[in-house]
């Protein structure tokens, strides 16, 4: 359009529509006089352009002029609240992740501070774990008030928009991790709520026992109990109403004070586990028939300078274990003598009598089971804190309010088990055998003189399956190497994820053991390991197996079938059926026999007591959790990547 056309008085009292667009604007000579006080500067016969989106008006030759229409001031004053509700964020983020970086420190140093010196209270050690829980406890209690009132102001306006319009208001259920997943954090958080209810029956049995009269003896395990049924029910069950973006500082904060409390809760297990064991070694050296239970009613009662020289006998040129030895025996000596015990005295008061006898036989079985809960909670929650800017808190969708139950048909699950059985038949003959192989070792190692033999025959039947899987995995990565393979960013591949990264952290229990065993074998006398050559071989087995198996589950689980073809056949289905019943025979064996520090008792000399009990109480839970989630995932992909019609 050209400025010739318009009049003054058209130029300066009526708006000028240039459908919010660039548009290149011609003027001529005789006008510039008229447009000089709004085009100031430009060269006559050049040509302006004005952006009314912007609000500016600039020429080729580079001079701008300015448009006050008060879109400008809007969206930058909308740019700067933007930007600093972003900066906000980012630093609230940050000091959450050092929060719970200097909670996770605390809960390294205490426990072991408290086993190397005598010095530390017990209201200060005991107190920090009461500390974890009631904070974790509060803030699940906040975020469920909270759920409370938006579930009564999404009902109100579920109830309008039904009886007024055809808009159907739902909330998105957000889950983390899979379904399978959620049900084995379910069991593992009944064994940790076993775990505590034994050690608070404890209490009634200390409450006369001079020096073992304190109050968190009682507190701890009841606060680890409550938040144990309380987590589970926000992380697994119930995240329907949970919206934490309206509360985003504190939502990290708590968010990040959970992770912190699941991982201080594993380290004091680990700990204390290992100083009971350690203790319990020594114990049946001194008396076989008493594995570690007073009956004197009194701590002075044991023989803690015969333990000291049984622990000594292991491995004598320790100065760590000499030094540790010394100082927990002292305090456990003096348990009944001088002022108020420190909590390295309870594993001398706490495990005697009825309850403490209980505690110390299904310990082994038990503390694996709060670790992996730990573990697998504090993972969900780290994802759950990455996730709090972005958690939605209504999904509107618009469905047929005629028909409603045609739409989407209701609890409609089915499983297709074609070209399963051949796997699922090897599977449970590796399942009997396995059986038998235990059956066995638990009989030979109680008779004298046959232990060596129980050890071995264990180790051999353990290579022949990690031999077994390993072939299993080389021939399902070739026969799926044809399947399709995509990558999703559906919410159910992102729980698949969220198992595979479980499942490569526990693999560092496995890579740890076996790496430790392979080195104490090798390196030990060969008149001292007489099984040194099959436990070399043993470990290499299951590093490899391992390593194939991980590598294995990351691929099939983004691989699906293509064309009816494949569909029809199934490559590799039987293969994983076979590694999926497999694992849960490894996962007895980890369970049952190896998670215990006797089982290499070669390994206790050349590490030394404390060195290898510690080792094996590090590694061997994540261990045992990476065999049970091996299962979820393979049957993730058994489940998934054989159906008909993707999802």
């Amino acid at each position: 359009m050209s400025l010739i056309n318009l009049k003054s008085k058209d130029m300066y009292n009526e708006p000028i529509n240039l459908w919010r667009t660039k548009q290149r604007v011609h003027y001529h000579h005789d006008v510039i006089s008229k447009g000089n006080d709004n085009l100031q500067g430009t060269a006559s016969g050049s040509t302006a352009t004005i952006n009314i989106q912007s609000g500016t008006t600039s020429a080729r030759n580079g001079s701008t002029a300015f448009f006050d229409n008060g879109a400008n001031s809007y969206h930058a004053k909308q740019q700067k609240e933007k930007n600093r509700r972003q900066g906000n964020d980012a630093i609230s983020s940050a000091l959450s992740a050092t929060y719970c970086k200097l909670l996770v420190l605390l809960g390294v140093c205490l426990p072991i501070t408290e086993v190397i010196s005598d010095q530390i209270p017990t209201y200060v050690y005991q107190g920090f774990y009461v500390y974890l829980y009631v904070g974790s406890i509060l803030f699940v209690i906040f975020l469920y008030i909270s759920a409370f009132r938006n579930r009564s102001l999404f009902n109100a306006l579920k109830d309008y928009h039904e009886k007024n319009s055809n808009v159907h208001l739902k909330h998105k259920v957000t889950h983390f991790g899979s379904f399978y997943l959620r049900v084995g954090a379910i069991a593992f958080a009944i064994g940790t709520m076993v775990y505590s209810g034994l050690e608070f029956g404890q209490f009634f049995e200390l409450n006369g026992h001079p020096g073992c009269r304190d109050v968190f003896v009682a507190i701890t395990p009841i606060c680890r109990m409550v938040l144990c049924i309380v987590q589970v029910q926000f992380i697994f069950l119930n995240t329907t109403y949970m919206d934490m973006a309206r509360h985003k500082v504190t939502s990290r904060f708590g968010l990040m004070h959970m992770v912190a409390t699941n991982l201080c809760e594993w380290l004091y297990v680990l700990v204390e586990e290992t100083k009971h064991e350690i203790f319990h070694i020594g114990q049946h050296e001194v008396d076989p028939a008493h594995d570690l239970v007073i009956h004197n009613n009194s701590v002075s009662g044991t023989d803690w300078s015969a333990v000291n020289e049984s622990l000594h006998h292991h491995h004598p040129l320790h100065p760590l274990d000499t030094t540790l030895l010394t100082n927990v025996s002292s305090i456990l000596a003096n348990a009944t003598v001088g002022p108020p015990p420190t909590a390295a005295a309870f594993s001398g008061c706490s495990r005697t009598t009825i309850m403490g006898a209980l505690v110390q036989q299904l310990s082994p079985f038990l503390f694996p089971c709060t670790i992996e809960y730990s573990l697998i909670c504090a993972v969900i929650l780290f994802e759950m804190w990455k996730t709090v800017k972005s958690i939605p808190d209504i999904d509107k969708t618009r469905k047929n309010s005629v028909k409603p139950v045609a739409a989407k048909p209701a609890h409609h699950f089915s499983v297709d088990c074609s070209q399963s059985h051949k796997g699922l038949f090897f599977g449970i003959m590796i399942i009997v055998m396995t059986i038998i192989s235990m059956i066995m070792y638990f009989v030979l190692y109680t008779q004298p003189g046959y232990e060596l033999v129980a050890t071995q025959e264990v180790t051999l039947w353990e290579t022949f399956m990690y031999f077994m899987c390993a072939s299993a995995v080389i021939t399902g990565m070739i026969l799926m190497r044809d399947l399709r393979y995509i990558k999703d960013n559906s919410d159910d591949h992102h729980s698949m994820d969220l198992d595979n990264l479980l499942l490569i952290v526990a693999q560092t229990g496995v890579y740890l053991y076996g790496m430790f065993s392979i080195l104490g074998s090798y390196f030990a006398k060969w008149d001292t390991v007489p099984d040194r050559v099959e436990g070399i071989i043993a470990e290499v087995f299951g590093v490899v197996q391992t390593s194939l198996q991980t590598m294995f589950i990351l691929h099939a689980s983004h691989r699906r079938c293509k064309g009816n073809k494949q569909v029809r056949r199934k490559p590799g289905r039987e293969i994983i059926t076979f590694l999926l019943v497999a694992n849960i025979a490894i996962w007895f064996v980890n369970t049952l026999i190896k998670g215990r520090a006797v089982f290499r008792e070669t390994h206790l000399e050349f590490f030394g007591v404390w060195g290898w009990t510690i080792i094996t109480h590090i590694s061997m839970p994540l261990a045992i959790f990476y065999r049970f989630h091996s299962t979820i995932c393979l049957f993730e992909v058994w489940k998934v990547t054989y159906k008909a019609k993707a999802h």
